[in-house]
């Protein structure tokens, strides 16, 4: 395919709300980055975050290309803030993950809009999913805990759940939505502390209030296409 048709397919099928909602999230992180001077990886991060997000949202397979540049400034933040979890997580699982997630949705996107086919777990696999998150959750805190990491719980949960949530994005499922949610509101906080610690990293924290509100809508989103494309 053609960088051009490429390009045209991707652009194809937006609702004029979402490219609203993301020109205006994008020119608001520029904006306060100027006023507040913030931090210059983190609104590279936070604008190719929000950016993926939106377009993994969409079901479009470009959004792996912003994702590489995203977890590339992110792992750089957490290591300069002691988030040995997130680090291991975004070098470790989340940069490998991008690439496997490029192939794996390239073999099932829809021959028209070329945008992914989406699915979601049955009863069994959901409660294979709790048990797995809580479990897993727990034992990363506590493994954090002991590397003497500066806030355990908090990056314990979001650094496996984060795990689960790229899984699920990879193999299409809307469940991801309901992880993503979840580690989302969690690193706000998270992130928010850090800032009235003394750190200047305002983006990175209007980056995942954007990420909890994409969450639900997205989950919104995919659950009606689901629900229609079963009638």
């Amino acid at each position: 395919m053609k960088i051009t048709e490429f390009v045209k397919k991707e652009s194809t099928g937006w609702k004029k709300r979402e490219i609203i909602v993301l020109v205006s999230v994008i020119l608001f992180i520029i904006t306060n980055a100027f006023v507040l001077k913030d931090n210059i990886v983190a609104v590279i991060s936070a604008i190719c975050g929000i950016t993926y997000t939106v377009i993994a949202g969409k079901g479009k397979i470009s959004c792996y290309l912003f994702g590489l540049c995203g977890t590339g400034c992110y792992s750089w933040l957490a290591f300069h803030n002691g988030l040995w979890g997130n680090l291991i997580l975004y070098l470790c699982y989340y940069f490998p993950s991008q690439i496997w997630g490029f192939f794996s949705w390239n073999k099932n996107l829809k021959p028209v809009s070329r945008e992914i086919v989406k699915t979601g777990l049955n009863l069994k696999g959901k409660l294979v999913l709790v048990f797995v998150g809580v479990s897993g959750s727990i034992l990363t805190a506590l493994i954090l805990h002991h590397f003497n990491d500066s806030n355990p719980l908090a990056d314990g949960i979001t650094t496996f759940l984060s795990v689960l949530g790229m899984y699920l994005t990879v193999k299409r499922c809307i469940e991801q939505w309901v992880i993503w949610f979840i580690v989302n509101f969690l690193s706000f906080i998270m992130w928010l502390n850090i800032i009235l610690s003394g750190e200047k990293v305002y983006s990175t924290l209007v980056m995942w209030a954007v990420y909890i509100f994409l969450a639900v809508y997205f989950y919104i989103e995919w659950k009606k296409e689901i629900s229609a494309n079963k009638e």
